[in-house]
């Protein structure tokens, strides 16, 4: 990480990406704690009403919508769309987390529902489908596992490269850029 964390200064349209599993979420409320930054979190506005999924036109639709706002901590993996997120954003956080970790973390969420975890509405929550959608998860980050981080990388290089980018390794890393962190 090139920035120096003594005054880490962040805009306020804020990306958090990295691969499934990587603390996204958990990193946005922390983020969103210390700065009042809302948080969009994209899972629970990309399924419509019985975990339908929406064409790409809507999807597109429905995220230029919630961006349309001055202030925001969006996270989320859709690839497909990152070019959305930055072409508004100020700031990017990768996480960087290993695969390994990633694929754990996704391991344990099919055992056991993080509690309050939220829901899309209308998409109603049985332990069948949490444990068949981590379990997947767990297979993806297995699959990408060397080439996720380089597609991700390439897709903020090409659309992102006027925000400025924190690549956050580990635990550690994550702790003292919340600890640093001021707008």
């Amino acid at each position: 990480m090139a920035k120096n964390f003594t005054e880490l200064h962040i805009g306020r349209r804020v990306v958090v990406s990295g691969m499934a599993g990587a603390g996204k979420s958990t990193f946005a409320r922390q983020l969103s704690a210390k700065t009042g930054l809302p948080v969009i979190h994209l899972d629970l506005h990309f399924w419509k009403p019985g975990w339908v999924q929406p064409s790409d036109k809507e999807w597109r639709e429905v995220q230029s919508r919630l961006l349309a706002g001055e202030e925001w901590i969006a996270d989320g993996n859709y690839h497909e769309t990152l070019d959305l997120r930055l072409e508004r954003a100020d700031t990017v956080v990768f996480l960087d987390t290993p695969w390994w970790v990633c694929a754990a973390r996704a391991f344990r969420r099919g055992l056991c529902r993080p509690k309050g975890q939220q829901l899309p509405d209308g998409c109603e929550a049985s332990a069948w489908r949490q444990l068949r959608d981590e379990w997947w998860l767990v297979w993806r980050v297995w699959l990408g596992r060397r080439s996720e981080r380089e597609r991700e990388l390439a897709i903020v290089a090409r659309h992102g490269g006027h925000a400025a980018l924190y690549v956050l390794r580990s635990k550690g890393a994550v702790r003292e850029f919340l600890d640093h962190v001021s707008f």
